[in-house]
């Protein structure tokens, strides 16, 4: 009897393990985190126009380049795609708890959050650059040198953060979000403030008040390594999906991730 109890244990065990279809037991989902409030990679609207889904957790509609990533990784590993709206400190403990599955949301893999999640393959990488005003006495800027004593901002908790001390007597502050410093670049409280070149084109063709200077990483502009402008998606530790969701990206050719940044920055709404 002892023996059929224990045979019996062991099959529901397994039963149970193949349910969670190695998905880190959220059964058939990929429960996949990010602002949804940083364009062009991800962003909320009000319908699911334009590949759109549905925001698990709050009103609306999320899209951009992170979404339509996480979409081609959910079909390739045959997941219902979930997204989840969350302010950017909590996107790392939630995935860190199993609350989410991963997070796909503009994430560097930087030195610091490798010790906390894994990531996976790169799924794009940027340059910096600094957006300003066109009226703005550092609209003509050739390299980061002329932002010497400049009102600089930059998100917090981002490596661009750590970036803007590089500016010589940088006059620098963080701020909380994106729609933050775009909101200070605009009313003239700071001279310019640190983004990513997708997000710049965005910003700037939307608004036609402001310009960003083309800085190329390790050159003429900010001192980076592959991981600080790259972006990957960030899961945790014991994650059995990390080689499948590696997989699924490096199965999406450089042209297509082109195109499909090249629609996301045209069809971004203004911050």
């Amino acid at each position: 009897m002892k023996k059929i109890i224990s045979i019996i244990a062991v099959l529901a065990l397994i039963l149970s393990l193949c349910a969670c279809g190695g998905n880190n037991g959220s059964k058939g989902k990929l429960k996949v985190g990010m602002e949804c409030a940083y364009a062009p990679f991800n962003w909320t609207q009000a319908d699911d126009s334009n590949g759109a889904v549905k925001i698990a957790n709050a009103e609306g509609y999320a899209n951009g380049y992170d979404v339509q990533v996480a979409k081609k990784i959910a079909d390739k590993l045959g997941l219902e795609l979930e997204v989840y709206a969350y302010e950017w400190d909590a996107l790392i403990p939630a995935v860190d708890t199993k609350t989410l599955d991963c997070i796909i949301a503009g994430m560097s893999p930087t030195a610091e959050r490798k010790e906390t999640i894994d990531f996976s393959s790169n799924y794009y990488i940027s340059n910096l650059v600094i957006i300003t005003r066109k009226d703005s006495a550092y609209a003509s800027a050739k390299t980061l040198a002329d932002f010497a004593g400049a009102k600089i901002a930059a998100q917090d908790g981002t490596f661009h953060a750590d970036a803007m001390n590089q500016i010589e007597n940088v006059n620098g502050t963080v701020m909380k979000d994106f729609t933050m410093l775009y909101t200070a670049v605009t009313a003239g409280t700071i001279d310019g403030y640190i983004a990513e070149e997708p997000t710049a084109f965005q910003v700037c063709g939307s608004n036609n008040s402001l310009t960003y200077v083309p800085l190329v990483n390790n050159d003429t502009g900010f001192s980076c390594s592959e991981d600080d402008t790259a972006i990957a998606v960030g899961l945790r530790k014991d994650s059995s999906i990390k080689n499948d969701v590696s997989a699924a990206i490096d199965a999406i050719s450089l042209e297509e991730r082109s195109a499909i940044m090249k629609t996301m920055v045209e069809i971004a709404p203004e911050e």
